[in-house]
């Protein structure tokens, strides 16, 4: 596997040396995942938070999870001031391509679609927006797979025209201080990934 935190630390150290603050689209999954991510890119980008989840069940959840996000960015103190955007929440297109993928594992083959949806929104608007980069705050749980998430999201760059930034959130101890923030900020931390599949497994258990 390639080692995506490596590729971002490069194209951190180019902007810096050319003394460039790019801006960020930043799809974000929840508050807990997006702590250390704001906290260590907002160094160097100006990051728009993009909440893009329809895949998240019920609404009630969906809708927690959203301001709980609104509420971290608030509260956090980052050397460049990170703005919000949410996107449409119509989970019929997650549903339609996750027909007959309903009993797959975490990191199967229905999360691949998933991935892709969220990360395609993201690279559309971020067309739209003109921004610099986009990437994903994904790649931090130890759930999620980094590899295929990298994968799509420059599969989507080439599409769109946005260069993507490749991350593995998970590397110098971004898990462990993703878990320390939300402590500090008294972040709401979910049991299940997000889908109606999801937290059948997780009642299961």
């Amino acid at each position: 596997m390639d080692n995506y935190q490596k590729m971002l630390d490069r194209i951190i150290e180019e902007n810096q040396a050319k003394n460039l603050i790019p801006s960020l689209l930043l799809h974000s999954c929840c508050g807990p995942c997006s702590s250390y991510v704001l906290e260590y890119l907002s160094q160097y980008f100006k990051i728009t938070v993009y909440y893009y989840n329809p895949n998240i069940y019920p609404i009630e959840e969906y809708i927690h999870r959203k301001e709980e996000q609104k509420r971290l960015i608030s509260e956090m103190h980052t050397v460049n001031p990170i703005d919000f955007v949410e996107g449409d929440t119509d989970a019929s297109e997650f549903y339609a391509k996750a027909k007959g993928l309903e009993h797959e594992p975490e990191c199967g083959a229905r999360c691949e679609i998933c991935y892709e949806q969220r990360l395609r929104g993201t690279a559309q608007l971020a067309q739209v927006m003109k921004a610099d980069y986009f990437t994903t705050t994904l790649t931090i749980s130890p759930l999620k797979d980094a590899e295929k998430i990298n994968i799509i999201g420059q599969r989507l760059a080439e599409i769109y025209g946005v260069a993507f930034l490749p991350s593995d959130f998970k590397k110098k101890g971004g898990y462990q201080r993703s878990i320390q923030l939300s402590k500090e900020h008294n972040l709401y931390r979910q049991n299940y990934c997000g889908c109606v599949f999801s937290i059948r497994k997780t009642n299961e258990l």
